[in-house]
């Protein structure tokens, strides 16, 4: 049964006379607070806002209201009544109603935005919107002077995609057809059903108005009224208003590329892009009020955001700057030298070990090279702590952007003679430090919305059945395994999943390794021996670093490092009885 999501009470309403209309208007939270002012789209009314509003109203003067035509608002049958430039002067008139003396700021969705960008480009705009959030609605003129560029330069791509994913336009313009054909379509179930397919959201979080069905097909009327207008006869539309793009790269209705020139017409600009479809408001509710908070207090002189200053157009950048990067056994070996790479590029890091003195050690070098890293002490196979930590982080340095599960431990000698508490011993660390990382810290990227990078250490051993290694190879085969099922449930949200597979390495893992079935002094001498011959092969942790790095860079899903992980990765998958049938002969320690 769906438990739909409850409708935010006002602390005001009223109704704002504009144009011989009526409109809706709906207030929440402290009206001597900033104003933020949501503006709605197709086939929605002010609910479309009913999960953005409770994460706003309690810093924010929130006004939604019902435009034109649709929701409590005076309804019309003119095509010409939606116009952009009627619907613009209604949102001036509702500004002016809400907040008679200070500028407001906007967050608009779908034709809300499209309407928005007519209001923002009218002459001494910035007077009255102190900044302009758009999700999923093109200045139409910006993308008529787009398409017709690109079919002057023979670049008929882009315009040729974007008119194929507007072809439903054409029935939304062609008076009669849609109410017979699309009538099934109109039913709310149905409706909530369809754009939480289309936006891998629970349909319980599509919230629509009592008027929906009317507002469905009484709302195609903005199609015909501006789309071919404005796309054949297209002006040239400027705005001085800091705009803030938010680009969902699944939109059905609106391709990203159609955004490439905005610059060009708003110098003022942030751009942000969302693994998301077209109706964020009901799947990412909580980005769209940060993204807005944002904005609206780095405008206001507070510091801006890491997010917000990646956001930043035409800002030159290194390839990770105003990134935070995440990486646990960050102390020695492949984690210190991942966040050296990454500090080289410019990313800010966040690095953990058990031994603390260690971390900090890396912290050190990491700030002597110019970079900035904060040094934390956690045993990633402790779930509590492993919460604790991520809790902490996030709080005091934000969401990563990309987390490196890295801390592991080494353990070597036959099944038989390593004892239940080690082999677990080598499972908590290695499998649920990585799980307890990605519950953690990948939740949390999950939840923002805004995309990332997940990196797991596996190993060339996770494919290599040998003898000896019955309790590491089955923990980096777990992770190996747990990498590629989390990369297909995190597609959806736009963090990729890397798994990366060393060879033969030398780190002080080789040299800390225990050895099962030997007394104290024969694991020395072991440990020893094994670390001298990984040292004698002369592949630090820096390559392995680079890899990571480059992995993702090109976002790469799987990546064998060392000659011999590659070999072994293809010769597994090509003649896995072959090297079965050698594990079964040749033993290396």
């Amino acid at each position: 049964m769906e438990t739909l999501v409850t409708e935010p009470t006002p602390d005001a309403e009223r109704t704002v006379r504009s144009d011989g209309f009526d409109l809706a208007v709906y207030e929440y939270g402290d009206a001597a607070a900033p104003t933020v002012v949501l503006v709605h789209g197709w086939p929605d009314d002010h609910h479309l806002w009913d999960r953005v509003i409770p994460l706003l109203a309690g810093r924010f003067h929130v006004v939604a209201y019902d435009t034109r035509g649709h929701g409590r608002s005076t309804r019309t049958t003119r095509t010409a009544d939606y116009r952009l430039d009627r619907f613009a002067a209604d949102f001036f008139a509702v500004a002016a109603a809400v907040s008679p003396d200070r500028p407001v700021h906007v967050l608009a969705h779908d034709w809300g935005s499209v309407e928005m960008w007519e209001a923002v480009c009218e002459p001494g705009a910035q007077d009255r919107i102190a900044s302009f959030t758009s999700v999923s609605g093109p200045n139409l003129d910006h993308l008529g002077t787009w398409m017709r560029a690109k079919l002057s330069r023979g670049a008929a791509w882009g315009p040729f995609t974007q008119l194929l994913s507007s072809t439903y336009t054409f029935l939304f313009m062609t008076p009669g057809l849609p109410r017979v054909l699309l009538r099934p379509l109109s039913a709310e179930r149905v409706w909530r059903r369809f754009v939480g397919l289309m936006n891998e959201t629970d349909a319980a979080n599509v919230t629509l108005g009592p008027a929906f069905r009317e507002d469905f097909f009484d709302g195609m009327r903005i199609y015909r009224a501006n789309i071919l207008p404005r796309l054949l006869g297209p002006r040239e539309r400027r705005t001085e208003v800091p705009v803030q793009l938010i680009i969902a790269r699944r939109d059905v209705a609106v391709r990203p590329a159609g955004y490439a020139d905005t610059q060009r017409w708003a110098p003022r600009l942030w751009r942000r892009e969302v693994a998301g479809g077209h109706w964020l408001p009901f799947s990412h509710p909580e980005l769209l009020a940060t993204a807005t908070a944002e904005l609206v207090d780095a405008l206001d002189g507070g510091p801006a955001p890491r997010g917000l200053r990646r956001a930043e157009a035409g800002r030159a950048r290194g390839r990770f700057d105003d990134q935070l990067v995440v990486i646990t056994g960050g102390g020695s070996g492949i984690g210190r030298e991942t966040a050296l790479a990454f500090a080289r590029h410019g990313a800010e890091i966040v690095l953990s070990d058990i031994n603390l003195d260690a971390a900090k050690e890396t912290a050190e070098l990491v700030s002597a090279a110019g970079g900035v890293a904060h040094a934390y002490s956690v045993d990633v196979g402790d779930e509590a702590a492993m919460a604790e930590h991520a809790a902490a982080v996030v709080a005091a340095h934000g969401v990563p952007d990309i987390l490196v599960n890295n801390a592991g431990i080494g353990q070597a000698g036959d099944f038989f003679e390593t004892s239940a508490r080690d082999f677990d011993r080598v499972l908590r660390v290695n499998l649920g430090g990585v799980i307890n990382g990605c519950r953690t810290f990948g939740a949390a990227m999950a939840e923002r919305g805004l995309g990332g990078h997940i990196v797991n250490l596996s190993s060339m051993a996770a494919y290599t059945p040998q003898r000896g290694f019955s309790a590491y190879s089955t923990s980096k085969s777990a992770v190996f395994m747990f990498s590629d099922c989390l990369r297909a449930e995190l597609a959806g949200k736009g963090i990729g999943v890397h798994t990366v597979c060393p060879g033969i390495v030398h780190t002080n893992i080789v040299a800390t390794t225990r050895f099962s079935g030997v007394s104290a002094e024969e694991e020395a001498r072991k440990q020893a021996r094994y670390d001298d011959l990984y040292r004698k092969r002369h592949y630090g942790p820096d390559k392995v670093a680079a890899q990571i790095v480059r992995a993702v860079q090109n976002d790469r899903a799987v990546v064998p490092v060392t000659p011999e992980a590659h070999l072994q990765y293809h010769f597994h998958r090509f003649a896995p009885a072959l090297a079965r049938f050698v594990a079964a002969r040749v033993k290396l320690i």
